[in-house]
């Protein structure tokens, strides 16, 4: 019988501090969510540790996740970071960061913000999320949109209700709390 991620995070060096503090909690600050885009989009075919471990090294090589720095990368940048050893190296998830980027500053020219833009398509299910991802985004597939998503609750699920997390997380108001209360009626 394998653990929960509830179960097995706690007190863990990497997954403890983004259980306790990160996981399922919303966040506004477009650097904040564009990163965990990019880390989720990494993850794909590789364990969440791998991608914890190397986090400050992506937090470096990507400029902090400064969205209009990584928007003007160019093939000098790509080679770096194809030769860091500190990140995943992998062509096209590193082209897909950069073009998410340039299409994020296209949806902040439209919308303010990238959390401007999840707040005016939620609530969707998880099945519109993807859609919407895969025309909006690339390397964006079902579970790289339903971990990113409930990573930031948007969608629900990321600690079960008997986990102390999950509190505070009600607390924070994620958004799939407050459209659980529209559609309760609460």
């Amino acid at each position: 019988m394998s653990l929960t991620y509830c179960q097995a995070a706690p007190g863990h060096e990497f997954h403890g501090p983004y259980h306790d503090t990160e996981y399922g909690f919303p966040a506004r600050t477009d650097s904040v969510l564009f990163e965990r885009l990019v880390l989720e989009i990494n993850q794909a075919g590789l364990s969440w540790l791998t991608v914890l471990r190397k986090r400050p090294a992506f937090v470096a090589a990507y400029d902090g996740f400064d969205i209009d720095r990584v928007a003007g990368y160019g093939a000098e940048d790509t080679d770096r970071l194809l030769a860091d050893s500190g990140i995943i190296r992998n062509k096209l998830k590193i082209a897909a960061a950069i073009e998410n980027a340039r299409r994020l500053q296209v949806i902040r020219e439209s919308h303010g913000s990238f959390a401007a833009w999840l707040d005016s398509h939620h609530p969707l299910d998880k099945a519109a999320w993807v859609k919407l991802f895969g025309a909006t985004f690339r390397f964006t597939g079902g579970e790289i949109v339903g971990e990113f998503l409930m990573s930031l609750g948007y969608l629900p699920g990321a600690h079960a209700e008997t986990c102390p997390v999950y509190a505070r997380i009600l607390q924070s108001q994620p958004p799939w709390s407050k459209s659980a209360e529209k559609i309760s009626g609460v």
